[in-house]
């Protein structure tokens, strides 16, 4: 889900992709790599196409991803200890039969903006902020009560990753850690993220890269809803 190109909420496995369509996206991803015999952490991305059953490239990230969490999640593997590794010289501690993937995975990035007011970016200092700690929860930050959010640079405070056995499961554990988050003193999009983790599109799962439009011009009071979460 991603807003001006801008990702919001990212998950695994992809909804809606067939096993077929799945594969071959992993297998173009490993060609492409080896064809550039490339060292480390990265990311290949595709635009897909899933009427047609097709996808096309779209870049590489040569660099670990905010999402990695959520990978990190499904399959139990530390991306960032093997990152490290790599670059130390003493090679992966895997091989790719070792890498299996288990259960459902969702990321929010929780940004200092206010969805209210156009999702205008709201720096300034923290006053209070309690994350929740529950199961199947991991919350990612560098924010603590006190901590101040700059004007300069990405407003990215933190990212909550629900895991669960499947997609719904983890829909409904990552809702309820967003409703026991608090934070105050600055806006964030948690609000925002309540009100689409809620919406029926998203819970049924292959939404695409206009979602975020379509919810806010298909209901006027999304943004009202998002006031009252």
């Amino acid at each position: 889900m991603q807003r001006r190109y801008q990702k919001l909420v990212e998950e695994t496995p992809a909804a809606g992709l067939s096993k077929s369509l799945r594969d071959a996206l992993h297998s173009a991803a490993v060609r492409f790599s080896e064809r550039l015999s490339y060292r480390g952490a990265g990311t290949v991305e595709f635009l897909v196409d899933r009427e047609r059953e097709s996808f096309h490239f779209l870049e590489m990230n040569a660099r670990i991803q905010v999402e990695h969490p959520v990978t990190e999640a499904v399959t139990g593997v530390d991306l960032i200890a093997e990152q490290i590794a790599i670059a130390a010289g003493t090679g992966l501690s895997l091989v790719q039969s070792d890498i299996q993937v288990r259960g459902c995975a969702i990321e929010c990035r929780v940004n200092a903006e206010d969805p209210t007011s156009d999702f205008r970016p709201s720096p300034g200092r923290v006053h209070e902020v309690v994350w929740p700690c529950e199961e199947g929860i991991r919350v990612d930050t560098y924010i603590a009560s006190g901590s101040r959010v700059p004007p300069f640079y990405d407003s990215l405070m933190a990212k909550i990753i629900a895991y669960a056995p499947d997609r719904a499961a983890a829909v409904t554990r990552l809702r309820h850690a967003i409703s026991s988050t608090r934070v105050t003193g600055i806006h964030t999009n948690l609000p925002f993220h309540a009100v689409a983790l809620a919406d029926p599109e998203f819970q049924a799962g292959g939404f695409d890269t206009g979602f975020v439009t379509r919810l806010l011009e298909r209901s006027p009071l999304t943004m009202e809803r998002a006031r009252n979460v």
